[in-house]
This record gives C-alpha cells, sequence and structure tokens, in this order.
C-alpha cells in the first residue's frame, strides 16, 4: 500500500502506476469471484433518480410488484377471451377482411390457408364478477374476483426475443435498462440486506425446450449496474458464490471486504468512474446476503397447509411453484420488484396437450400467491401482473384436427392480467372481434401497461429519466398513457 501512496502522490511515473494497477484489477476481480457475481443490489433509502425529482412523486398504491412473466405467449383465446362462434367456422380459412393485411411470421408466411382453430377447451363465467375463464384454469378461477383483466393488449414485435425486451425496457434492441431497473434506481429499497429487484426462472411442462430467456433482460442497461435484477439459481446456492469457501469465515470475509473497498476508493480518487461505487455497493450486498438469502430460502417452517396451497411442487427447487412461495417471502421482506420467468408457452403445434401442463404448472400456484397475500394483507400494497410477449392466432399453424392444433404469434391483441394494489377487482377492459384477432374497444400498448405499473408505485413514467449520451432516456420512451379505467 505504500508503494501505492507514494504513486499517487507523485503523478510522475505513470507506465509504472499503470502496472500496478493492472496487477490491482487482477486482484480485484478475483476477489469478485468470491462475492459479487450476480450480486447487483443499492444501498437502502436512495430516493433520489432524475435530476430535480425525488421518488415517489406523489402517493403510492403499491409498495412493491410481482411480474409473473410468461414467456412464450400463452394463447389468450384458449384462457381467458372465448370466442365461441369459432365452432361454425371450424377449418374454414380466415377472412382477409379480418387479417387485414396484418403481417405474419415465416413460419406460417408459406401456408395456402390460414383454417380456423376453435379452442378445445371449455369456458364458464367464475365469480361474482362473471369473469369468463378456461376450464385448464380451475384454482385461478377461484381468485376470479380479485382479478383486472386487460384483453386488449398489443405490441410492437412479432418475434420472442425482440418482444419480451420490448416488454422488458420498452424497446427491442438489447441494451436499455429493464423495468425492475428502473424501480430499483428511481425508489430504490427498503431491505438493506436483500436486493430491490430479484429474477427466477422456471421451466415449464408444456414446451420443456422453450425459447431461451438471457439475463441482460434484468440487466441495468446504462443505469449503475447495482439497479440490475439478482437473478436466483434453480440449484445450488441461489446465487453464485453465497457460501464462503474452505478455511474463510465471516470475519475474514469482512475484513477482506474492507481491505478491498479502500482499493477500489483510491481507485475512484485517480479514474473517477462512479461504477467503482456501484462495485463496493454490490459487494457489501453480498456480504449481507451470505445471511439474509439462506433465511429467505429456508421454507421448513412454513405450515403444511400452506406448502399444501402451492401445490405438488412446491418443495422442487427451481419450479414455478416454488418460485411463487420465494415471491411471497420476499413480499414480506420488501423486495422492490420480484419477477418470475417461466418459461414454456410457445405453442406453434400440439397445443391442447401443452396449455394443459403449463396450466399445470401455473394455476394453482398462481392462485396460492393471490390468496396466501391477501390472507396477509400483503395484497393490499403488492401489485400482481401476469401475462407474456404478445397473443396468439384464431388460425392453425400447420395440421388442424378435430383435437390438435397449434397457434402462430399475434402481436395485434393479447390478454393480461393485474390484482392487487391500485387496480379494480372483479373488472375487465378492452375487447376483441369474433375472431380474436383485432382490437375492437379500449387498446392497450406496452408502454401503456409499463406506465401504469410505474404509477401504482408513486413514479410519474415521464419523470424518471436518465442521461446517456447526451439524452434522457425513460422506460416508455416518449410513448406512454396510463390506463386510468383499471385504477381502484
Amino acid at each position: 500500500m505504500n508503494d501505492f501512496n507514494n504513486l499517487l502522490l507523485s503523478k510522475t511515473d505513470l507506465s509504472a502506476t499503470q502496472d500496478f494497477l493492472n496487477r490491482r484489477v487482477f486482484l480485484r476481480n478475483g476477489a469478485a469471484a468470491l462475492s459479487a457475481t450476480a450480486l447487483a443490489g443499492l444501498l437502502p433509502n436512495q430516493t433520489m433518480a432524475g435530476p430535480g425529482d425525488t421518488f415517489p412523486n406523489f402517493p403510492a398504491k403499491a409498495k412493491r410488484v410481482i411480474y409473473l412473466f410468461q414467456s412464450g405467449a400463452p394463447s389468450q383465446m384458449d384462457l381467458f377471451d372465448p370466442k365461441p362462434g369459432m365452432k361454425e367456422h371450424h377449418g374454414k380459412d380466415l377472412p382477409d377482411s379480418i387479417r387485414k393485411g396484418q403481417r405474419l411470421t415465416t413460419m406460417t408466411s408459406g401456408q395456402k390457408n390460414f383454417p380456423i382453430a376453435p379452442s378445445i377447451f371449455k369456458f364458464a363465467r367464475q365469480g361474482k364478477s362473471g369473469h369468463w375463464m378456461s376450464d385448464a384454469l380451475p384454482h385461478l378461477a377461484k381468485e376470479a374476483d380479485e382479478l383486472c383483466f386487460i384483453k386488449s393488449m398489443h405490441t410492437e414485435a412479432i418475434n420472442h426475443d425482440p418482444a419480451i425486451t420490448f416488454c422488458q425496457t420498452g424497446h427491442q434492441l438489447a441494451g436499455r435498462p429493464s423495468i425492475g431497473s428502473w424501480l430499483s434506481y428511481g425508489l430504490g429499497t427498503e431491505n438493506k440486506d436483500l436486493p430491490a429487484y430479484v429474477v427466477m426462472t422456471s421451466w415449464g411442462t408444456g414446451r420443456p425446450n422453450d425459447q431461451p430467456l438471457y439475463d441482460r433482460l434484468w440487466g441495468a442497461g446504462f443505469l449503475p449496474t447495482q439497479h440490475q435484477g439478482v437473478k436466483f439459481r434453480n440449484s445450488g446456492d441461489p446465487v453464485l458464490y453465497l457460501s464462503d469457501p474452505k478455511g474463510i469465515n465471516r470475519k475474514m470475509r469482512r475484513n477482506m471486504l474492507d481491505e478491498i473497498a479502500k482499493l477500489n476508493r483510491k481507485d475512484r480518487q485517480v479514474v473517477g468512474d462512479p461504477e467503482i461505487d456501484a462495485r463496493i455497493s454490490q459487494y457489501e450486498m453480498a456480504f449481507r446476503m451470505q445471511s439474509s438469502v439462506p433465511d429467505l430460502t429456508d421454507v421448513s417452517k412454513e405450515p403444511k397447509h400452506v406448502l399444501d396451497s402451492y401445490g405438488p411442487d412446491v418443495l422442487k427447487p427451481g419450479t414455478y411453484a416454488a418460485n411463487c412461495l420465494l415471491a411471497r417471502r420476499m413480499a414480506e421482506r420488501d423486495v422492490r420488484c420480484i419477477q418470475l420467468f417461466h418459461m414454456g408457452w410457445d405453442h406453434h403445434g400440439g397445443l391442447p396437450n401443452a396449455v394443459k401442463g403449463q396450466c399445470r404448472d401455473t394455476d394453482q400456484p398462481t392462485a396460492a400467491l393471490i390468496a396466501d397475500l391477501r390472507q396477509r394483507g400483503l395484497l393490499e400494497d403488492t401489485l400482481i401482473v401476469w401475462g407474456g410477449e404478445f397473443g396468439r392466432t384464431v388460425y392453425s399453424q400447420g395440421k388442424l384436427t378435430a383435437t390438435n392444433y397449434g397457434r402462430d404469434h399475434h402481436p395485434r391483441c393479447f390478454t393480461v392480467f393485474l390484482a392487487g394494489a391500485g387496480v379494480k377487482k372483479g373488472f375487465s377492459l378492452g375487447t376483441t372481434d369474433d375472431y380474436g384477432y383485432n382490437i375492437t374497444e379500449d387498446p392497450v400498448h406496452v408502454h401503456d401497461l409499463n406506465a401504469t405499473i410505474m404509477h401504482l408505485l408513486g413514479v410519474d413514467h415521464k419523470k424518471l429519466t436518465y442521461r446517456f449520451q447526451g439524452r434522457d432516456y425513460r422506460l416508455t420512451d416518449i410513448h406512454g398513457h396510463l390506463i386510468k379505467k383499471i385504477m381502484a
């Protein structure tokens, strides 16, 4: 350290300084392997974000959001938006007057015709609200009166990766901050021992080898890196390097981090990189998570009736059911943004059986999460969002039979639902035509949904900005309108 200080003070031997710093980079990266991989968080009680703005801007309806992202695009007309009139048109070609020249994917653009595939599932009205729901969702049907449906969603992208990226970041191209990162940046965290933004993933049984997900989907983009989502793994330690190596105890780790922090602060004085502050914050969060995460993920003291309510997979790490239970436990600990990504909804063929598999994965745990939060008084300040990246076509991709069909991508209309803080219970917004192909009333864009999520958490989406490369950016770009009709 004396050599380093002398170099800093003299500022004469730049070559030697650089050589020393290069050696330090090596040592610093070694330390990072022990404590910081994927362990992003931020310092508690950070509320200053955009220039001159303090967040929340106004009283929030929700303290946190649990976003249940159904990756692969669930078929709205097989779950929530029934089109019974299509039975009379089974196998008939989709009329040009309905399609209206809308673009197709390369997977169906070469088909000679577009045969209409009525849903094989039965629908019934549920609860006092009378929501139409498929018989593939018997558990969620019991929570119908808690749900707020938007059946008139639409988006820009027609393929999965750009569409999911668009939902997460407001842009089809990778590189911008995710919605959870924006919320972390604007609102900070109320739990100093856990990150503001946590992500969990699960593979569905409906299509086990579905579209992949990339870590950039919950990345911080050009925001400081401590705002990126922390991904909990499906096996082993929930987070990499959570356990100390043999021969390392807490005191040793504490001393190590203190010395690394000293080096990083001196590095900050030399190079002036604000990311160094983020690195220090990440290391400290990593240290605290070594104690907080094992307690969070230990469900051994959960009552049997609670475990049973989430379904038979709840004790299998990495399943949607297990992740839903962890989401409730994170909500109790005031994690700001919790995202579950459940893959397997991309059903170009064999949809009936695949949807049954996906619903087996998700129906009971989703219903249990809502009920569990409500019973604990947490649904009052927790916003739940359920939905995918786009919808599905009424026409069949590939061969259509009486019992089997597939559906292609359809960005022009799809369904999501919300529940909990700030939204109307038992409410439905938007309608689609008899073919489920076009929106006929109250269109809602992805930007509108993101703007509304932020609003319910007390953030004006137009004011939460970040200057990057000479331009002010925000999640909704220059778009987005509040969906006032769904707000309680």
